[in-house]
């Protein structure tokens, strides 16, 4: 039988842009993928044979494909904290990198379920993490597939090598070696965000009050003692509470009179920032996604592609 092609793209939309967005790092060229996942499943429905598998398995085949070519030649797309040691606070952050050195924030209401069993929820949640979708990109493209086909979305060996084309053995030693290098990987994983935990709740309402009002010693009480900072497009960062206090104070002049809005991205909470505007109002500026570990922020990455990416997360050209 035909697949209704509405249909599916209602039913498994959500579920594909995760999946290209833990292969491409991105939001942006996830969304490409998956668009163009249901344009050539169009093209070739008439060929469409439902014995080889589920219409499920045939559109995660298209992707598969569709992200493995976009990954040929492309660059590894990473973090800040991932490009080398800590800098120095001052004010040389140094030239920014291109759009696609970067693993981008996605808005969680495009990868994660509304709904559901709250064991695979949190999986989910785990996988679209900064640090997790980061660490994947440094897997080969096919390796990545295999993880997160065999550990995120629990398909059997069986059902991987059969989209992959190649063998179940392939299949399992690609896996372990996956796994492997994600091992060494390991760093303290930040805590899932959750809107009605009261304690996350009064550390995030603390950290708005303090960063409004723009005061520098508030603001570094809620830090963990190795919290880091970062910045894309600049390959900048910072590590520990005495350093990211003298950044903070050498932006006072510029962000004083800001405005946060609240938005969530990759399983955690975030914010759109927005500078004064100098005339009364404010403008969109950075993406801020924080990073919360044992009840304190351990993490500020501030996407300053604020413009692009406020649309994407649907916040407003103004608080």
């Amino acid at each position: 039988m035909r697949p209704d092609l509405t249909t599916l793209a209602e039913r498994h939309r959500g579920e594909l842009t995760g999946y290209c967005y833990r292969m491409l790092g991105s939001p942006f060229e996830a969304e490409d993928a998956v668009q163009e996942t249901f344009l050539r499943a169009w093209r070739v429905l008439d060929r469409y044979d439902e014995s080889r598998g589920s219409a499920r398995t045939w559109l995660y085949r298209i992707a598969t494909g569709i992200c493995l070519d976009m990954l040929k030649g492309a660059q590894r797309r990473a973090r800040a904290v991932d490009l080398g040691p800590a800098s120095a606070p001052g004010p040389d952050i140094g030239a920014p990198l291109p759009d696609g050195a970067w693993v981008l924030p996605v808005p969680d209401g495009r990868v994660l379920p509304e709904g559901g069993d709250p064991a695979e929820i949190a999986v989910a949640r785990e996988t679209v993490a900064l640090a997790f979708v980061a660490a994947l990109q440094r897997l080969p493209p096919r390796q990545r597939a295999v993880l997160i086909l065999r550990d995120v979305l629990c398909w059997q060996a069986a059902e991987v090598a059969g989209l992959l084309g190649v063998t179940v053995a392939s299949v399992n030693s690609g896996l372990q070696r996956a796994r492997a290098a994600l091992a060494t990987a390991g760093e303290p994983g930040a805590e899932p965000y959750r809107p009605l935990d009261e304690g996350q709740r009064r550390l995030l309402a603390r950290y708005v009050e303090a960063f409004e009002r723009y005061d520098v010693e508030a603001l570094v009480a809620l830090l963990h003692e190795d919290a880091t900072m970062s910045m894309p497009p600049f390959a900048w960062w910072l590590s520990g509470r005495a350093d990211i206090r003298a950044a903070l104070v050498h932006s006072a002049g510029p962000c004083a009179g800001s405005r946060l809005v609240p938005t969530a991205a990759n399983g955690m909470p975030a914010f759109g920032h927005y500078l004064p505007d100098g005339d009364g109002g404010h403008r969109p500026f950075a993406l801020v996604v924080l990073e919360v570990r044992e009840g304190r922020v351990a993490g500020l990455t501030s996407y300053l592609d604020g413009p692009r990416l406020f649309p994407l997360f649907g916040l407003p050209p103004s608080p």
